[in-house]
């Protein structure tokens, strides 16, 4: 009754509609019962994906006998790829498709691949025959037939993940009304269990599954992920009935292209003084949309000239304010993208030359030998104890100094991650100087043997590196949608996508011309098959003074920056229209 009087029907306010664009009821669909089907899919999804990533590199070095480079590449090339197709899946949920369907239509392609390149590592005709030489100079090359069956498959999986990404963690978003403040509330704890999703199914992936592929088979060690993956679908297809939906509001890239042209065209046009003269709809237009009207601000004031009344009304000479102010949002976030390029090439080590430093060392442990990819699952156990440590404590400590509910602002999270970076790739340059001396004293440089020193020598680096992300990744995610227009969430999440996919196509880069450059006169160069014989200590040294030469440009960068909103106020407005809710209910009652 209350709910009526206050003009609310129990409807969303949002924009969400069911499956053929009719309102919900808010009681009916949405919520945690529809966030949990999302969720549970993400846990065994990252599994799914971490399954096939963390021990790449082993099974193209080990199965396809391909060198350390060529397969380091490879393996970033690849997961560059899976990072940046999301911008296509966003595009399509934007704009054609809606989330919902291009999600389903990319699951599809995405468990296509799976299957694949299960039966690539499975089948006798599809896999070269095993080899014992550890320098794989006299083992047999994988076909022109098995590398294309095999790389079909990882490619074809990749285009289904630039579907899934952008869109599983924005519909589970979608499931909480703006408009409603206790919904409002509970979206911010959904990012919370979404991470913790993520990490339960990576941790599964980096500790079970890779000790399956080195010790039983890679048959097992990729069907399971491929089953988990078709289980994770049909528990999303389950959970249909109670999701809500958004329509498809059209491309961002032609919202954004159509302010860039229209601002050019009228170059020479004078902006008003008064920002009220400048073209925008009515607020009712928005509100029926379940959509923000953004005033005008004085940032990018170029762009302004978009919305200048000359005479013309089409779209592409004439822009609302509130477009406007979407693209400057959009754009202001690109100079904090490029500055999480260097530290997503970090992150790219794990996986690829991080992996290949714990084979060269000793790896048994009471009888167990521990699966060089192993060591990632402590990246993942790193971050969820720091982000525990940081919720729970530093910010309730930040708090009492800043006034800032946060307790620092995403930005400056930010920043710590990436000095923490630097701390890292030093340290990483000192540990393999000391291993590359044992190896010299114990004569194991020319043959490639394994080092005697423990691999847990190189936690150090996998831990830190999870507590960088625990700063680091996790702003980031929560900074791009955060300060990503309503309308434009599923391309402001592809941003932190795209950062990593970025990140791991520089790695390729670097490899390649890192090994390149230091072979030339005569030189054995830093990075080879044989790692006892080369000099990551060098490489990783260079990687610290890319990451701090990277903090001054993430410093010069978020001095300009100027949030979308006032993050240190947010939650407080929030508290303060929950408590209004209800005094306003008690009274009505």
């Amino acid at each position: 009754m209350a709910e009526e009087e206050n003009g609310d029907n129990g409807y969303t306010q949002d924009g969400t509609v069911d499956l053929k664009g009719n309102p919900i009821l808010r009681s009916k669909r949405g919520g945690w019962k529809a966030c949990s089907f999302v969720i549970v899919y993400e846990v065994f999804e990252r599994m799914a994906y971490y399954g096939i990533s963390s021990n790449l590199i082993l099974y193209l070095t080990r199965r396809l006998h391909q060198g350390t480079v060529t397969a380091a590449n490879n393996v970033t090339n690849w997961v560059g790829t899976v990072w940046m197709t999301p911008i296509l899946g966003a595009y399509f949920a934007d704009a054609l498709l809606g989330r919902y369907w291009t999600f389903i239509i990319a699951s599809t392609i995405y468990l296509s691949g799976m299957s694949v390149l299960t039966l690539a590592v499975s089948v006798t005709g599809l896999k070269p025959p095993t080899c014992d030489d550890p320098t794989g100079i006299d083992c047999k090359q994988a076909s022109t037939l098995q590398l294309a069956v095999f790389y079909g498959a990882l490619y074809t999986l990749a285009i289904g993940t630039g579907g899934t990404k952008p869109n599983i963690s924005t519909i589970g978003a979608d499931q909480f009304d703006e408009f409603e403040p206790k919904e409002k509330a509970h979206k911010l704890s959904f990012f919370n269990w979404w991470m913790f999703g993520i990490f339960s199914g990576t941790l599964f992936a980096n500790t079970v599954l890779v000790y399956i592929q080195d010790n039983v088979g890679w048959t097992l060690g990729y069907g399971l992920p491929t089953a988990g993956l078709a289980i994770s679908i049909v528990i999303f297809l389950v959970g249909t009935p109670f999701y809500r939906h958004k329509k498809p509001t059209g491309s961002p890239f032609t919202k954004m292209a159509m302010v860039i042209v229209a601002a050019m065209r009228k170059s020479n046009v004078v902006l008003p003084r008064d920002p009220k003269e400048l073209h925008e709809l009515d607020l009712e237009v928005y509100a029926k949309k379940g959509m923000y009207r953004i005033d005008s601000t004085p940032s990018l004031r170029f762009l302004n000239k978009a919305s200048v009344k000359t005479g013309a009304t089409t779209p592409w000479m004439l822009c609302p304010v509130t477009k406007v102010e979407e693209t400057k949002q959009m754009l202001r976030m690109i100079p904090i993208l490029v500055a999480t390029f260097v530290p997503s090439t970090m992150l790219a080590q794990i996986n690829t030359l991080f992996v290949k430093q714990g084979t060269t060392l000793h790896r048994d442990f009471n009888g167990f030998t521990i699966p060089p990819a192993s060591l990632a699952g402590f990246v993942t156990i790193s971050m969820l104890i720091s982000v525990v440590l940081y919720d729970r404590l530093f910010v309730k400590i930040m708090k009492k100094f800043t006034k800032n509910p946060r307790g620092i602002t995403l930005l400056q999270r930010m920043g710590i991650g990436l000095v923490l970076h630097i701390i890292i790739m030093l340290i990483a340059s000192g540990t393999e100087m000391h291993r590359l001396r044992v190896a010299k004293n114990n004569g194991v440089v020319e043959n490639g043997k394994q080092v005697p020193l423990s691999i847990f020598i190189l936690l150090p680096q996998f831990i830190l590196m999870g507590t960088a992300d625990a700063f680091l990744e996790v702003a980031k995610i929560e900074f791009f949608y955060d300060q990503a227009p309503e309308n434009m969430k599923s391309l402001g999440t592809s941003y932190s996508m795209t950062s990593l996919g970025v990140g791991n196509f520089i790695s390729s880069f670097l490899l390649s011309t890192v090994s390149k450059i230091t072979k030339e006169h005569g030189h054995k160069g830093w990075i080879l098959n044989n790692l006892n014989d080369s000099h990551l200590d060098y490489y990783y040294a260079f990687f610290a003074v890319l990451n701090f030469l990277n903090f001054i440009f993430f410093m010069f960068v978020t001095r300009l920056y100027v949030y979308k909103a006032e993050v240190s106020d947010s939650m407080d407005v929030l508290r303060e229209e929950i408590r209004g809710s209800k005094e306003l209910q008690s009274y009505i009652q």
